[in-house]
């Protein structure tokens, strides 16, 4: 039986959509961009790294980071990430959303202009002092997962909820965008100006020092989105969930969005819940498990899966177009004209397909629902893939690499329209308001233990299976086509895994988590504690 739900969360649920729903958008957004920006901006510069710091001058090839070093580097910022959701997820539900929201877009502005500003008198300390300050980076983006999407789906309205947390997260697309545009603006202009032979003619003088400013610039800008947004942030009022459901204050919830949604919201009188210990299960207890136990762990494996395959597929890109021969040869380049050709190849693939992918899950998720488009998306992700690796011989030809790129962006634009946006939205609907953005912590911080199966696996796996043929310094791998094969798998495990994904499209997010369902034996209680007692 289901009690009455309290009268500021029914306002909440059948709101009209408003200028402000945009603006909190726009504010937990920025968060979104920076993280994205942060995350993917650094494939773009390992290749420039190695040059800088890891040349021999005894080699006939362009001086390349070492495999643990390149692991550090790309793997890093995920460790952090991990770190921030698990801790930031717990700490919003204990502090209030509010409270947590504006530590974490500091910690990542601050993280951002650090690691640009990486120093040292050898390249073991530049790129010791970086991973260090990634590390912090990680560890501020992963607050924002669970406390962005926590803080839209307890503003939005049940109708539209789905669109608006998928358009936070959509925003990630831009990030990505832009990282590649800085770095092909910032390389241009750098080639511009200190232009110089390939490697294959001018050898180490193909690096020019001021190479070095280039990477730096390109890791700091990241820093300016989330400082500007850090004000809005601040003037965001708690959630009405939060306050009305975890700190007991309805009379204030009911003020701040009366506020917020500009009408008249009358605080309800002080109501006895005798069945509210029945409700306030821990996150370890056996009610818990049995209520959300599965949804837990859909959730959790469906991100690990995905995540797996998203980031090796867009971390290491560039080494795959560089191995059908899209990309030139290391060789054939100098130092800055490898950031230019590698950033253009990303932007590119993020214009038509990355981007698109996230705004079409905006447009159509509270119209196909959740499970539809998670289970669409990684099928469609596996038949691309598969389609990809096992005639992955004839993509190799000149003439077929135009047909490779447009498959594997299309595993881009199905990973967006897909689970990449599902796996971020499920977790904020489906949980009990205490433990929404634990539960949603804990989810995002299983999608980047996948994250950083994928960015420490990848590189090693998709090396040639004749170690002669291998990068420098790198074991004999499996080959990229096994390599693609086994990710094929994972999205095809991932699709089977979805089916338990609850669906949460037009439902609010109490009817969801089970908060106002009380047994009859209960309801009686509660009906008699609230009936006056004549003296």
């Amino acid at each position: 039986m289901a009690r009455d739900n309290l009268q500021v969360l029914t306002a909440l649920d059948v709101a009209k959509t408003q200028w402000y729903h945009f603006t909190a958008i726009v504010i937990a957004g920025m968060g979104f961009f920076t993280d994205a920006y942060d995350l993917f901006c650094i494939s773009l510069i390992t290749k420039l790294l190695g040059r800088i710091y890891y040349y021999d001058k005894n080699g006939s090839r362009p001086g390349s980071l070492p495999p643990n070093v390149s692991a550090a580097v790309n793997g890093v910022a995920f460790c952090g990430t991990f770190s921030g959701q698990l801790f930031f997820g717990w700490l919003g539900d204990k502090l209030g959303r509010k409270r947590v929201y504006g530590i974490t877009l500091m910690v990542m502005v601050v993280c951002s202009i650090a690691s640009g500003l990486s120093f040292g008198s050898s390249p073991k300390g530049v790129i010791a002092t970086l991973c260090f300050f990634r590390f912090w980076l990680g560890f501020g983006i992963g607050g924002d997962y669970p406390l962005s999407a926590t803080i839209m789906s307890e503003y939005a309205n049940k109708r539209t909820r789905g669109a608006f947390i998928a358009a936070v997260f959509a925003m990630q697309g831009f990030g990505i965008l832009a990282g590649g545009m800085v770095a092909i603006i910032v390389s241009a202009a750098f080639n511009a100006k200190f232009d110089v032979p390939s490697f294959a003619v001018a050898g180490k003088a193909s690096t020019v020092p001021e190479a070095d400013y280039v990477w730096r610039i390109i890791l700091m800008f990241g820093a300016l989105p989330a400082a500007l947004t850090y004000y809005w942030r601040m003037k965001m009022p708690e959630t009405a969930r939060y306050t009305a459901l975890i700190a007991k204050d309805a009379k204030r919830a009911a003020a701040d969005m009366s506020k917020v949604l500009q009408v008249d919201i009358q605080a309800e009188p002080e109501r006895s819940w005798p069945d509210a210990n029945a409700n306030s299960f821990g996150l370890f207890s056996r009610e818990f498990a049995r209520r959300h136990g599965i949804h837990l762990f859909a959730t959790c494996s469906t991100w690990f899966l995905l995540d797996i395959a998203f980031y090796s597929s867009n971390l290491f890109q560039k080494d795959l177009f560089t191995a059908i021969g899209w990309i030139p040869r290391a060789k054939t380049m100098n130092a800055i004209q490898e950031v230019y050709v590698i950033a253009r190849a990303q932007t590119l693939i993020a214009l038509c397909s990355t981007v698109p992918g996230y705004w079409f899950a905006v447009f159509f998720i509270d119209k196909m629902g959740r499970f539809t488009i998670q289970f669409m998306g990684f099928a469609m992700m596996t038949i691309f893939m598969f389609a990809l690796a096992i005639p992955y011989n004839h993509w190799t030809h000149p003439d077929n690499r135009i047909g490779f790129v447009m498959m594997y962006a299309l595993t881009f634009f199905f990973s967006n329209f897909g689970p990449n946006t599902t796996t971020f939205v499920v977790p904020a609907e489906i949980f009990p308001a205490r433990l929404r953005s634990t539960c949603h912590g804990i989810s995002a911080a299983s999608g980047k233990a996948g994250a950083m199966v994928g960015a420490f696996g990848f590189l090693y796996a998709a090396q040639k299976k004749n170690k002669a043929l291998a990068e420098l310094g790198y074991p004999a791998g499996i080959g990229m086509r096994n390599t693609l094969i086994i990710l094929g798998c994972i999205n095809l495990l991932g699709t089977f895994i979805s089916l338990l994904v609850p669906e949460s499209k037009g439902k609010s997010l109490e009817e969801m988590s089970g908060e106002n369902e009380v047994d009859d034996e209960k309801q009686q209680r509660l009906e008699l504690s609230n009936r006056t007692v004549p003296v």
